[in-house]
């Protein structure tokens, strides 16, 4: 069940960048790369954060699968690599580029850069190779960090992919990864922090409505029942104060 949509809009790209919208090659050099992103973000989580993990057993040993997560903070990506069993690729917002060192990092790693609030074809499509390679493909379908930490209303971006690819769908929620948990947190304490890791599932409707021939209403309903069951995965990892708008069943 949904309740009323965020108030605040969603941001929206307002430069373009497509050659940063692209699926990055599993060179030697980057694979040894994010080896080497996930030593360290196993490091800054044992210095910044006291994690407990739940459902790892849930994650899946090999692709093609979608990883949907809720978005809180910057401490997201660090908790996300440092506990996630396998390396995954994910889709994050072109600004990151700019970051003096989120931006080379991030290059570095791979990552599909999209653009926010508008239809971003070459990154849909990026995703979706990357699903047909077999790899694990990580979203946040809230297309933004939550405002307040709760569920923001989910776009149908991750929806489509899910129904476009057939690919099963892993929810990772997170919980106390917030910026002014991580950064205001006294010096000598660990912020404490959650990763709970749900079973997957194929999100359930009527072939038909998502056929190429099929009619645009149909395919929409298809995409927001779709989004509907991603996000609601995702409030049953999560506690009451942080359900927002969407409630599990």
């Amino acid at each position: 069940m949904q309740t009323q949509p965020s108030s605040e809009p969603k941001p929206v790209t307002d430069w373009h960048r497509p050659d940063l919208s692209e699926l990055p090659r599993l060179t030697f050099a980057r694979r040894l790369f994010r080896l080497f992103a996930r030593g360290l973000a196993k490091l800054l989580a044992l210095i910044y954060l006291r994690v407990t993990t739940r459902g790892l057993e849930n994650f899946p040993r090999k692709g093609p699968a979608l990883i949907v997560i809720n978005h809180l903070g910057d401490a997201d990506v660090v908790l996300l690599s440092a506990y996630l069993p396998y390396s995954i690729d994910g889709i994050g917002k072109v600004e990151n580029d700019e970051h003096w060192l989120v931006g080379p990092m991030f290059r570095a790693y791979g990552v599909i850069g999209i653009h926010r609030g508008k239809p971003d074809r070459k990154a849909i499509r990026a995703a979706l190779d990357g699903l047909a390679e077999e790899r694990m493909i990580a979203i946040a379908p809230e297309g933004r960090q939550s405002l307040d930490g709760k569920l923001e209303e989910g776009a149908n971006g991750a929806a489509f992919l899910a129904l476009k690819s057939g690919a099963p769908v892993v929810p990772v929620a997170m919980t106390g990864t917030e910026n002014e948990y991580v950064y205001n947190r006294n010096w000598w304490k660990r912020a404490p922090a959650t990763l709970s890791v749900g079973k997957p599932f194929f999100i359930q409707t009527h072939p038909e409505r998502f056929a190429i021939e099929g009619k645009q209403a149909d395919r929409q309903k298809a995409m927001q029942d779709g989004t509907r069951q991603i996000m609601e995965s995702l409030a049953s990892l999560l506690p009451e104060s942080y359900v927002g708008n969407y409630k599990a069943g």
